[in-house]
């Protein structure tokens, strides 16, 4: 909840700031690892975005950007897979001539020199194209195409080690970022840490708790249910 208020208020604040610019989608992908690299690899993919974006020719074209890093797990394999979804405001010039525009196969070969990979990795980028372009169908779209980030992971009682495994895989992880304009609207909105800021006060509520009755549950393992106590 608290990621959508942020990015919906830094979004809308962009767009006035540069009406004409666009929304691209961009997936960075690598190849699965098991739970005890994944520390390693998370912070290897943090670099290698970082490499990416100082590209001339990317560089050139962003005004801003939204980086989510997820972390899926292939059940069957027993490994895990990061990768990085990016919300990007382009410069209205990206789409009018090769000089500016950026094909997938660009991407993709940007991509895996910035990760230094020996294989080609799977990228996707796509332009946000609302139904029309009224300012409330722009910022949905936008937060439709966002939400993938935080999808959570189905866990069950077997689950111990997946829990550990990401503990320590996430630890000291910063999984969203801004950047460009994106990061000077967020300091300027005084907006505190999507992560590890308050976490009750979401930023769109004036009264966030209310004065009905708090209960506590506890989970009880034999039952493999929870209870109230």
């Amino acid at each position: 909840m608290k990621y959508q208020v942020q990015i919906s208020k830094i979004v809308e604040e962009a767009m006035l700031r540069k009406p004409k610019g666009r929304f691209l989608f961009l997936t960075l992908t690598v190849e699965n690892v098991f739970g005890e690299d994944l520390n390693n690899e998370l912070s290897r993919l943090s670099e290698a975005f970082n490499r990416l974006m100082k590209y001339k020719k990317v560089s050139k074209n962003v005004i801003g950007f939204l980086r989510a890093t997820e972390v899926t797990r292939n059940q069957l394999m027993d490994t895990y897979h990061p990768h990085i979804h990016v919300l990007l405001f382009v410069s209205p010039t990206y789409f009018k001539n090769k000089d500016n525009y950026i094909s997938q196969d660009e991407w993709t070969e940007f991509w895996k020199k910035s990760a230094k990979l020996d294989y080609r990795p799977i990228v996707d980028v796509r332009a946000i194209k609302p139904k029309n372009e009224k300012t409330s169908d722009i910022r949905s779209a936008i937060l439709e195409t966002a939400k993938y980030p935080v999808k959570p992971m189905e866990l069950n009682s077997d689950s111990a080690k997946v829990v550990d495994d990401l503990q320590k895989g996430l630890y000291r992880k910063r999984q969203i970022a801004f950047g460009g304009l994106f990061k000077q609207i967020k300091k300027e909105l005084e907006l505190d840490d999507i992560e590890n800021g308050d976490l009750i006060n979401i930023g769109d509520e004036e009264n966030p708790i209310s004065d009905g009755e708090i209960i506590s549950v506890l989970w009880n393992h034999e039952r493999q249910n929870y209870y109230v106590r």
